[in-house]
Formats: C-alpha cells, sequence, structure tokens
C-alpha cells in the first residue's frame, strides 16, 4: 500500500481516507490516521501497551467504536498509540494490541483535539483488491 491514509476537511469536521491491502490493515491505518491528526507521530514512543477487545453489529460500527474507543482511551488515559496489531478482525469483533505512550506536554506537539468518529458519509468500500475507508471525526 503506498499510502495509509489520506486527511480531507469537511465543514466544521475533520476526515481521513484509510486504506488496506486487507482489512485488517484498514483498520490499523485508520487508527493511525485519527492519531496523526491529534499528535505528532514522530514524537511518539511504543512504550504502553492496549490491548482492546470490541464487538458491534457490522464492518462499519465496528470501525466507529474501535476508533470511539481509542479517542475514549486517549481522552481518560492521555495515551496515543502509533502502532496496532490487529490479531483478530471479523465483520463484527475486533481485537488488538495498541503500542503507543503516554502524553508529555513537554515532549509532544498536540494538533487538535477529536471527539468522536461519526457514522455522517461513513463508507467501507473494496476496490481493486484493497479496501478504503471514509471516516469524518467530530472535532
Amino acid at each position: 500500500m503506498d499510502r495509509p491514509f489520506e486527511v480531507f476537511d469537511h465543514t466544521a469536521d475533520i476526515g481521513i481516507v484509510a486504506y488496506g491491502s486487507d482489512i485488517t490493515e484498514l483498520f490499523a491505518n485508520a487508527a493511525l490516521g485519527l492519531f496523526s491528526l491529534i499528535v505528532d507521530l514522530d514524537s511518539l514512543g511504543q512504550d504502553a501497551e492496549r490491548v482492546v477487545e470490541l464487538s458491534a453489529e457490522d464492518s462499519e460500527s465496528l470501525l466507529v467504536e474501535w476508533l470511539n474507543e481509542l479517542i475514549y482511551i486517549f481522552d481518560v488515559e492521555r495515551l496515543a498509540f502509533k502502532k496496532f496489531e490487529i490479531g483478530e478482525l471479523t465483520d463484527n469483533t475486533i481485537k488488538a494490541k495498541c503500542f503507543g505512550e503516554k502524553i508529555d506536554p513537554q515532549r509532544h506537539k498536540m494538533f487538535r483535539e477529536i471527539k468522536a468518529a461519526t457514522y455522517h458519509m461513513l463508507q467501507i468500500s473494496k476496490q481493486n483488491g484493497s479496501y478504503q475507508a471514509r471516516i469524518i471525526f467530530d472535532i
């Protein structure tokens, strides 16, 4: 995959189009895109590890739940992630290890606050053997 994600502006919100050679890579790249909107990933280490397990009705809902759980962990524990190892992924369940570190305002450049991943214009599609997802975040 040439690029893991792209950022686009949307009215008062912001969005990404994430890419993946398979659905697992798509979910990992969507999470990477999310955190690239929040913090400078180059300054982020991988000292902290968190396991995330979720379920939802379908893959679109699971993607939103996945991203919102990562936002919740960031908001509550101030943990930002830059590496994602997805061990299990079905249409309605995910189990992943996330690697990153606790935010230190002295070392990490913060970009913006993300309130939530939304269902607005949410789309997961498969084209030419690869996947892409369009996700808009409330800021």
